[in-house]
Formats: structure tokens, sequence, C-alpha cells
């Protein structure tokens, strides 16, 4: 019986550091980023706060271009000329980005680029974005590379993101304005009286849950929403644009929950292109939904 060779992919929403990129063997394919009439190759051409000054001294909105499925069977090949059994691939939320089409355009497009290649394609949604989803690709990349099958590997991250949520809060609507994540009109009274939108992502969707006055708000809201739909077993991590706000949300989370976080992550171009320069979040697995 031959043994499997197996690949993991995935797209540079993940946000995942690249310390783990290389110790997992992990493929991130990158998106172009465009903002202010030049385009950027995401984890290429800035780091994280880099970006984030970008977007706070930016005058337009930032455009973001999904990896084509011509990248995506450019990948694909490769992996069969390489002798590859089978490839993992993990995409940011199909619902925000045509990333996860392309994948599957791609995959058809191999049938044609290496007529009876043998090469399994697993592809998975993730329905969510940043290390909420690049946390569990290094798992999933660390249990293969200790021997795990695919098979069971894929079932098990289907199952943890059907449970996946964030709770998330703009410290400036100024961004969120620009890309019409919500109404100028909108932006204009929460300025004027310091309201602070507090956003559910489930399932790819986003929601606004409430707005608190002030950024001290902020943090005590996030807590509250993830208290009230957290799962069991519970298990989360903090992503954030300020190193010092996360480690302060991590204090207070370890407080409320009694275990710290898996990590705390800094939130990548992706998501700071919608919520802003100034955010932070709570990424935790809530109860089963129903798909």
């Amino acid at each position: 019986m031959s043994l499997s060779k197996i690949a993991i992919l995935t797209d540079s929403a993940c946000d995942i550091p690249p310390a783990l990129e290389q110790k997992y063997k992990i493929d991130i394919m990158p998106f172009t980023i465009t903002l202010d009439g030049k385009s950027y190759t995401e984890r290429v051409d800035f780091s994280f706060e880099e970006y984030y000054e970008l977007l706070r001294n930016a005058k337009g909105t930032p455009s973001t271009a999904h990896v084509t499925h011509l990248q995506f069977c450019e990948q694909y090949c490769q992996y069969v000329d390489e002798g590859y059994t089978d490839v993992l691939h993990v995409t940011i939320n199909s619902t925000g980005s045509a990333t996860y089409d392309a994948a599957r355009m791609a995959a058809r497009m191999l049938e044609e680029e290496r007529p009876g290649h043998n090469l399994r394609i697993h592809l998975v949604d993730s329905h969510t974005y940043s290390m909420v989803y690049g946390w569990y690709v290094c798992e999933a990349a660390r249990k293969i590379r200790n021997g795990a099958e695919v098979a069971p590997i894929v079932e098990w991250l289907e199952d943890i993101f059907s449970r996946t949520e964030v709770i998330l809060g703009a410290y400036s609507l100024k961004v969120m304005k620009k890309s019409g994540r919500i109404s100028a009109a909108a932006a204009f009274a929460g300025e004027l009286l310091g309201l602070r939108p507090v956003i559910s992502l489930v399932d790819g969707v986003t929601k606004v849950e409430s707005k608190v006055r002030g950024d001290a708000g902020v943090l005590p809201a996030l807590i509250r929403y993830a208290a009230s739909h957290k799962g069991d077993p519970f298990e989360y991590m903090v992503g954030t644009t300020d190193n010092a706000r996360g480690e302060e949300l991590a204090k207070l989370c370890k407080k409320e929950f009694g275990v710290p976080p898996m990590c705390i992550f800094q939130l990548g171009s992706a998501v700071a292109s919608n919520t802003g320069p100034d955010a932070i979040a709570i990424a935790f697995l809530g109860k089963p939904r129903q798909r």
C-alpha cells in the first residue's frame, strides 16, 4: 500500500504567522489588495502594522482580489507533478469571497490539464476569516504530519467551522463608512454620539448585535456576547489590531471564563479592510448549528 503524500493549502486571509506556516509546511496563496490606486501582495508587501497605517492614511476604500481559478489550478498541477496524493484546501468564507468557487473551478480544470491524475482534492469552506480558520488549519496540518488520515480531519474541520463564532468591536467607523458596511448617516450619528458597533460573524454572515457608548464599553460587550453564546467545551482566541488591547481583553476573558485564550492573533488585511485598523474580537466555539 503506497503512503499518502498530503499538501496543506490555504489563502492569505488565514493570517497564519510565518513561523507556523513554515513549521507545518502550509502553502499560503496571497490575495492582491488595491488601495489608493496601488496594488499590494498580502504577506509580501506589508506587515500587519504597516497595513493598519496604510488604512489610517488612505483616501479611498481598499479592494481585495481573490486567488483565481487559474492560480489554484497551477498549484494543483504542481502537486500532481510532485507526486502528491491529496491536498487539504481550506478557504476563506465563501459568503464574502469568490475564493471557494475559484477552487472548485480549478479542480474541474485540473482534469483537462492533467488527464487521469490521481490527486484527491479535499476542499473545505471555513465560513469565517483570519486565524479563526488559520488556527485550525495549523491544527489539521499538525495532525496530518503526525500520521492522521485526511478524511477524518475534513470531518473534524467541518464540525469546528459549524460551531465557530466571532464577536468584534470597532473603535473607528471611518473604514466601515467608506466600504458601505454601515451607512454614512449611521456612521455620522455614531461618531457624534461616540457609539461603537459590536458585530457578530456566524456562518459567514455579519450582524450588528449592539452599539455601546465610548471605547470603555467595547470589551465588556464582547465578553457578554461570548458568555451567552459559548459552547461546551469552550475554547477561544483573541484577535486584535492593538497588542495592548489584546492583552487587556485576554486578561478579562481569563477572569470571566477561567481559561486563557488559545492565542492572541493580529487581524490581517482581509478583516481590517472591512472593520478598519482599530478593531478587536473574540473568536470562539459556540453551540452546534444546523447547516
